[in-house]
């Protein structure tokens, strides 16, 4: 009687458990991260690709951290084929945010983001570019 007992005890909080977990779902208009890249010293010209993820985004941005970087230049491919050149020519400190920048043709599936850069300081390695969409 006893090990019945607990054997639905057991059951119960397996099912309870289960039904605990939930799947995490950004609301629109949250920032969720999206993919990043290590980039080198010097100038160079990086790629971004993204896998298999299901989020379409109507903006992006990027988060610099673990060193300075000049951004000269960036394109976004869609999976379509279509391609959106952004200037970026702008120096973004340790730390720090590029603007919103809006998608053309509102919400899309992101294939991959180019861009070249340039980095300085080899003392203080190298910098990370994060990518963050919103929908």
């Amino acid at each position: 009687m006893q090990l019945r007992y607990l054997k639905g005890v057991f059951t119960l909080a397996i099912v309870l458990a289960l039904f605990s977990f939930r799947a995490v779902h950004t609301l629109p208009g949250d920032w969720f991260f999206l993919e990043d890249k290590k980039v080198s010293f010097g100038v160079d010209r990086d790629v971004i690709h993204f896998g298999n993820w299901k989020d379409d985004v109507r903006q992006i941005k990027l988060r610099i951290t673990d060193g300075p970087l000049r951004m000269y230049d960036m394109k976004i491919y869609f999976d379509n084929g279509a391609v959106q050149d952004v200037a970026l020519k702008s120096r973004f400190a340790q730390g720090s945010e590029s603007r919103v920048i809006d998608l053309v043709g509102g919400l899309r599936h992101l294939s991959k983001i180019e861009f070249t850069y340039e980095t300085r300081g080899m003392l203080r390695g190298r910098s990370r570019v994060a990518v963050w969409g919103r929908n």
